[in-house]
C-alpha cells in the first residue's frame, strides 16, 4: 500500500516540479535510506536481485534509494540526474507470476539506469519484457502484486501501469496522484501491443470502443478493500485545488492527512484510508517512510556559480504526521543517507525513531505537544532552505543537514528519557484487536523481528 503524487513546475509556486511519496509496509518492516555511487561493470557482469539475477549494465548511475531491509529493489528514490521514482502495489485479474523481478527491482533498476523519465519508463517496459514480475513481496505475509509507477524528472512526468506483462503508460500533463489501483482509462500514450486483444479474449471487454485498461484489468474485490480510491481521491482534490500554490508545505500536508473518522481517536484506531496509513486492522499497513522532492529548473542546470540543486525532504521513519522533513542533497558529506555495507546503522536509526511512534501509541507522549516541537524545528529548515542562494556549498548544506539531525535527536531523546524517568503503567487504548495487534508487533520488535 502507498500513495505518490507529482506537480509538475507549471501548477507549483516555485515553478520547480514537486514529486511526494509515502510507503506504506508492514510496521516492523525497516524502510533504509541508501546512497550508492556510480559504479562501473565488466561487460557480461550479472546483477542479484530480490529473486532472479540479470545481465548488469557496464555502468550505472548514483541512487538515493528508500528500501525494505530484506529487499533488494526500492520502494521510491532519486538519482543524480534528478530522476524520481515511486511505485503502488496493484492488484488485477492477471495471476500472479513465479519468482521474477519485483517492482522494487524494477524501480532501482530503472533510476540506476535512467538519465530522464523516459529513459526510465523504457528501462522498466524493456525489463519487464526480459524478465517479467513476480514475487513474495510480504515481510511477515505472502504478499503478491503488480506494480504501477509514477516517474519524473526536473521537466517531465510518465504514469506507467502494469497487469502481469501488460501495461499501458500516459505522459502527465501537471498534476497526478496514484494509489493502489489502476487509474488509466482508455486516455493512454503507450500501451503494450496486445493490452487490447489479451482483453478481449478474456472477454473483459467486448470492443475495442468498449475498452478500458483500468476496469478491464482491475480485481476488484482486492483493490476495493485496499482503500486506494480514497487515499487517491484525497491527493488528487488536494492537488487540483491547489494549481498555481503547490509548495512542498502542500505535499507534507497531503502525506500527513488522516480520514476524519481516524482524528477523532487519533493514534488509537487503524486507518487503512488515509493517505498517512496506520496499522493496526485486519488489513492494511503502516506508512514507514516519507519523500518528497523539489527538483531543479531544468532549463537552467548550471550557473556561473554553481549547479541548480535538486532538494530532496525525508523522514527516514515511519508515520509523518509525527515525524520531521529533514532536507537532503545528493552533496558530500552526507549526514543522512548511509552505505550499502552499512545495514545496521540504517536499521538502528529507522528504529530510534521508531521509538516515538510506539510510545505514542502507549499513551506516554502527548502527541499533540510533539507534533507542535516538531513543528516548530521543521519551519525553520524549511525557511532555512527557501533563503539559500543557488552558489551554496555542499559545506553549507551540509550543516543544514546536520542542524537538522541534531535538533531531531534532542527532541527524539529528551521526549524518550522522559518517558525512562517517569515510568508508567500504561495501555494501549483502542478496540481489543487494536491493541493485541500492536502488543504483538512491539514484542517482535523488540526481538528484531
Amino acid at each position: 500500500m502507498c500513495d505518490t503524487m507529482i506537480a509538475l513546475g507549471n501548477v507549483t509556486q516555485s515553478g520547480r516540479t514537486i514529486f511526494a511519496k509515502n510507503s506504506d509496509r508492514a510496521p516492523n518492516e525497516r524502510l533504509l535510506l541508501e546512497r550508492i555511487p556510480r559504479k562501473s561493470f565488466a561487460h557480461g557482469s550479472m546483477v542479484k536481485c530480490t529473486y532472479i539475477t540479470i545481465p548488469q549494465v557496464t555502468e550505472t548511475y548514483e541512487v538515493l534509494i528508500q528500501r525494505p531491509h530484506w529487499i533488494w529493489g526500492a520502494e521510491m528514490g532519486c538519482n543524480e540526474y534528478g530522476v524520481v521514482i515511486g511505485n503502488e502495489a496493484v492488484f488485477t485479474k492477471e495471476k500472479a507470476g513465479k519468482n521474477a523481478l519485483i517492482g522494487m527491482d524494477l524501480l532501482r533498476l530503472a533510476l540506476e539506469r535512467s538519465r530522464n523519465s523516459e529513459e526510465a519508463l523504457n528501462c522498466i517496459i524493456g525489463l519487464l519484457a526480459s524478465h517479467g514480475q513476480g514475487g513474495n513481496c510480504g515481510y511477515d505475509k505472502n504478499f503478491r502484486y503488480d506494480n504501477s509507477y509514477l516517474i519524473a524528472d526536473r521537466s517531465s512526468a510518465w504514469v506507467l501501469e502494469t497487469a502481469g506483462r501488460f501495461w499501458a503508460a500516459k505522459r502527465v500533463q501537471d498534476v497526478y496522484a496514484i494509489s493502489n489501483r489502476l487509474t488509466i482509462g482508455s486516455d493512454y500514450d503507450r500501451a503494450h501491443p496486445d493490452l487490447l486483444h489479451h482483453a478481449l479474449d478474456k472477454g473483459w471487454c467486448r470492443s475495442e470502443e468498449d475498452f478500458d485498461f483500468a476496469r478491464c484489468y482491475t480485481n476488484r474485490l482486492i483493490t476495493g478493500f485496499s482503500g486506494a480510491a480514497k487515499r487517491e481521491h484525497c491527493s488528487r482534490t488536494r492537488l487540483e485545488e491547489n494549481k498555481g500554490r503547490i509548495t512542498v508545505e502542500s505535499m507534507m500536508d497531503i502525506l500527513r492527512s488522516h480520514t476524519a473518522k481516524f482524528e477523532e481517536r487519533p493514534y488509537q484506531t487503524a486507518s487503512v484510508s488515509s493517505v498517512c496509513m496506520h496499522a493496526g486492522g485486519l488489513i492494511g499497513d503502516q506508512t514507514t517512510g516519507s519523500f518528497i522532492a523539489e527538483l531543479a529548473f531544468p532549463e537552467r542546470r548550471e550557473t556561473d556559480d554553481g549547479v541548480t540543486r535538486d532538494t530532496y525532504w525525508i523522514t527516514g521513519s515511519s508515520a509523518p504526521c509525527l515525524s520531521l522533513f529533514k532536507p537532503w542533497w545528493m552533496i558530500v558529506p552526507d549526514y543522512l543517507s548511509f552505505l550499502e555495507n552499512e545495514t545496521k546503522e540504517a536499521i538502528a536509526y529507522w528504529e530510534q525513531q521508531e521509538m516515538i511512534y510506539r510510545s505514542v501509541l502507549k499513551q506516554l507522549i502527548d502527541w499533540k505537544e510533539y507534533r507542535s516541537e516538531r513543528d516548530q524545528i521543521e519551519e525553520a529548515l524549511l525557511n532555512e532552505v527557501k533563503a539559500l542562494a543557488t552558489n551554496t556549498s555542499d559545506e553549507m548544506l551540509a550543516g543544514i543537514q546536520v542542524g537538522a539531525l541534531e535538533a531531531e535527536t534532542e527532541l527524539r531523546n529528551r521526549v524518550v528519557d522522559e518517558v525512562r524517568e517517569n515510568p508508567l503503567e500504561y495501555d494501549y487504548k483502542g478496540k481489543p484487536y487494536f491493541r493485541r495487534y500492536w502488543k504483538k508487533m512491539n514484542r517482535k520488535l523488540e526481538q528484531g523481528v
